[in-house]
C-alpha cells in the first residue's frame, strides 16, 4: 500500500472513531447541520489529532520518562486525555462544531475509545 493511501485510510478510520465516539461518550459532540459540514469537520479534527499526537506525545514521553516508569505506564490515559482535550481546544479556536466538554470523563474516555476504535479499524483495513 502507499503512503498516501495509508494516511487517507488512517486519518478515515480517525475521523469514524471520533465520529462513534460523539454517540458513545457523553461530553463530545459533534454540532453540524450538514452532512458534508460533519464530514469535513471530522476530517479536520482527525488531522488535528494526528498533528497533535505526532509533535507532543514523543516530546512528553522523553520528558515524562520518570513518571511513565513510576506509574508503570498509567500516565499515558492521562497524557492521552489531555492530548485529547488540547485537540478539542484546538478545534474551537479554529470555529470547528467540535466540542469536548471537560477532562474528566469526556477527554480520558474519549481518548481511550479512539485509540481502541482506530486500533480495531487499523486491523481491519491495514492489510500489508
Amino acid at each position: 500500500m502507499s503512503f498516501v493511501t495509508s494516511l487517507l485510510i488512517r486519518l478515515g478510520s480517525t475521523a469514524l472513531a471520533f465520529w462513534l465516539a460523539t454517540f458513545v461518550v457523553p461530553g463530545i459532540r459533534l454540532e453540524s447541520n450538514s452532512l458534508g459540514e460533519s464530514v469535513s469537520t471530522l476530517l479536520l479534527v482527525s488531522a488535528i489529532f494526528g498533528v497533535v499526537n505526532a509533535v507532543l506525545q514523543p516530546i512528553i514521553k522523553t520528558v515524562g520518562c520518570g513518571f511513565y516508569l513510576l506509574t508503570l505506564g498509567l500516565i499515558a490515559v492521562v497524557v492521552n486525555g489531555l492530548l485529547f482535550l488540547l485537540t478539542g481546544f484546538i478545534a474551537e479556536q479554529l470555529e470547528l462544531p467540535f466540542h469536548v466538554d471537560n477532562f474528566w470523563p469526556a477527554a480520558v474516555l474519549g481518548a481511550l475509545f479512539v485509540s481502541v476504535v482506530t486500533w480495531v479499524l487499523g486491523l481491519i483495513l491495514d492489510r500489508d
